[in-house]
């Protein structure tokens, strides 16, 4: 583990620990306030933020911006990552060996952001982070302590660009968020 942000990112630069390396145009590393009570993690970059070499910019990120907005979070007071930090082609889910290849960058952010909530982006970040035992339709909404850490299970933004019902839900959710942000950090 590395005990810095800058020989953090200094090791993920040229990594070719797995096929996705391929077909990457940027490393899509992580965003935001480094020392965030509150991070996201999705599942892996598309095509938006493969160009761009920032997670979440594309329709899912500007939908995911607009929720952010309507409770008051400002996207730099957050930290945002992802399992995996290469586009998996097509936008596939990362499988699992790609999975496997990145956890140990993410683990590093989590360690080093050192946030008190943890909102899990999706079925692929709540398995990779919690286990295969958990499923995001049952999970989600549903608070899940582990080392000290709140982790919120809630869909994915793009899930809601197919599904507008799942907005709700991941509404409520961020609104959950956010009144666990403020018993925590009065």
């Amino acid at each position: 583990m590395y005990e810095t942000w800058e020989e953090l990112e200094k090791s993920i630069v040229g990594c070719n620990k797995c096929k996705l390396c391929n077909g990457r145009k940027n490393i899509v590393f992580g965003t935001g306030n480094k020392n965030a009570d509150l991070m996201f993690i999705g599942e892996g970059p598309g095509a938006d933020e493969d160009i761009q070499g920032e997670p979440f910019v594309g329709k899912a990120g500007k939908l995911m911006d607009m929720a952010f907005c309507g409770i008051g979070i400002e996207r730099e007071e957050v930290y945002i990552a992802n399992i995996v930090k290469c586009r998996p082609p097509q936008n596939r889910n990362p499988e699992e060996d790609e999975a496997k290849a990145c956890m140990d960058y993410l683990r590093n952010q989590v360690m080093l952001v050192k946030p008190k909530i943890i909102v899990l982006l999706g079925s692929v970040a709540l398995k990779n982070i919690l286990g295969e035992e958990y499923g995001i339709t049952a999970s989600r909404g549903n608070w899940i302590e582990r080392k000290g850490i709140l982790y919120m299970p809630t869909w994915h933004p793009a899930a809601l660009l197919r599904d507008d019902n799942k907005k709700i839900e991941f509404w409520k959710d961020l609104k959950e968020v956010m009144k666990k942000m403020e018993e925590i950090t009065k």
